[in-house]
């Protein structure tokens, strides 16, 4: 086992690692940026080293700063957490070059399943079914032309690398298909440095389903069921909850075997997260992997009973998992809410500041993943996640009503967030009888109703 692990990361994932190294006896070395000298990561951690300016191309995506942070300071191993370079096969390789341990995938693994072009065979080769569309990327776009014709309309236009809802296009008609296919290779260079895009069949009204799964270095690999991940805005999550009220035992059986199957064949190791759709039919279709910890571990957690952050560890230090597949069972329900610095009222504004008050829920059933304290100043440079709300309960129905007493007592006062939104999410109709898809938002009048209370201000 290792004894020294440095975080490049920030906010509150690097606090869970930070805790989960507590837990392990492990030593755990922080890095900031100069924005970040007051984070709490840096105040929890054994250690903590300054890495470069606030912005996040000099510090927390800075591979050389990171690797002498690593080296200065003894570390074993990295743990890159989610975002920034988590899924970046330069970082990975240039950990194993250094002879550190990259807690998550090989680089080779990563490289492959950053293509989406490349994750999509990688599905088909394990016999799991992937939407109709181009076998590879398309670069010209009479090819885009043929193939949406042969597939029919609407089609979506996807970004071969990359994530986060860039690069991507729905087209519902051919006189819209040129546009769209420069809009989206142009968005993909830039976002990416990678122009190459696909297309496939737009599949209308899905759920998001998601699937975690475990990989040990020997080739032991389960899943641990699934995640619902079907309330987004602009394809980024807000709500998320284990398991999902859509699936039978059996199509749970049969998904997760598929997402096993995905990540043998794809030769992972560590914790990843095999994507589906769910169209109205049943039938569901690889959508991508994610080689690496998802912001929304935390409801697997509680369901399962596991630390993955300790898993990831323990399988990057050569460990066997400790469990099969037949080991493992759901209990109750989880659901997480996602508090971002952001202001509903007013198109989802950014609203960095200063928190000067702060009262964090508490309570049976409930859990806050944060990096948050009273007098905090939230930088401007990154992401605008405060933390995570996540409640545990016997059934869904007890989730739900924790989640709301949760929301409820969350309060912050000199920093504008979501948690109206998602008080509004949870209390619908439609979240309560599990009657929703990953068009909620738009299909509902909840985001109206909250641009018609911002210009009434």
């Amino acid at each position: 086992m290792f004894s020294k692990i440095l975080i490049a990361n920030r906010g509150e994932i690097a606090v869970r690692i930070i805790r989960a190294c507590r837990d392990m006896g492990i030593t755990s070395v922080a890095v900031y940026s100069t924005a970040d000298r007051e984070a709490l990561h840096t105040q929890l951690a054994d250690e903590a080293i300054c890495i470069g300016g606030p912005l996040a191309k000099d510090s927390y995506l800075n591979i050389r700063n990171l690797l002498g942070a690593a080296e200065a300071s003894g570390a074993e191993a990295i743990h890159p957490g989610f975002g920034f370079l988590s899924e970046n096969p330069d970082f990975a390789k240039a950990c194993e070059d250094c002879g550190i341990a990259f807690i998550g995938p090989s680089s080779k693994t990563i490289s492959l399943l950053g293509d989406k072009v490349a994750a999509r065979q990688t599905a088909r080769e394990a016999g799991v079914p992937v939407t109709p569309g181009s076998d590879g990327a398309v670069g010209e776009y009479r090819e885009v032309e043929r193939i949406a014709r042969e597939i029919g309309f609407p089609v979506m236009l996807k970004a071969a690398s990359g994530g986060g809802g860039k690069g991507i296009r729905k087209v519902d008609g051919p006189e819209e298909l040129k546009n769209a296919f420069m809009e989206a290779a142009a968005e993909a260079a830039a976002s990416f440095g990678d122009g190459r895009v696909y297309i496939e069949k737009f599949v209308a009204d899905p759920r998001h389903i998601e699937f975690q799964v475990l990989a040990d270095a020997l080739g032991n690999t389960v899943h641990l069921f699934e995640r619902e991940c079907s309330i987004q805005r602009r394809h980024q999550k807000l709500v998320e909850e284990a398991p999902s009220s859509l699936l039978t035992p059996e199509k749970r059986a049969e998904m997760g075997a598929a997402a096993v199957a995905v990540a043998k064949q794809a030769g992972y190791r560590g914790a990843g997260t095999v994507e589906f759709l769910v169209d109205g039919q049943g039938d569901y279709y690889f959508c991508e992997m994610n080689a690496r910890i998802q912001v929304e571990h935390p409801v697997t957690e509680l369901v399962c009973s596991l630390d993955l952050i300790e898993q990831q560890i323990r399988i990057a230090a050569g460990e066997a998992l400790g469990f099969a597949q037949e080991d493992l069972a759901l209990h109750g329900h989880a659901i997480e809410c996602r508090i971002n610095a952001e202001d509903p009222y007013h198109n989802f504004a950014p609203r960095p500041g200063t928190v000067e008050g702060l009262h964090v829920p508490g309570g049976p059933g409930v859990r806050v993943d944060s990096a948050i304290y009273q007098g905090y100043t939230i930088p401007p440079y990154y992401d605008s996640m405060l933390s995570k709300l996540i409640v545990w309960g016997e059934s869904r129905e007890q989730a739900l009503a924790r989640m709301k007493r949760a929301l409820a007592e969350y309060l912050f006062d000199g920093v504008i967030t979501n948690i109206d939104l998602s008080m509004a999410i949870i209390s619908s109709e439609a979240f309560a009888t599990g009657n929703f898809d990953t068009n909620f938002l738009e299909k509902s009048d909840l985001l109206a109703q909250f641009s018609r209370q911002g210009e009434g201000e």
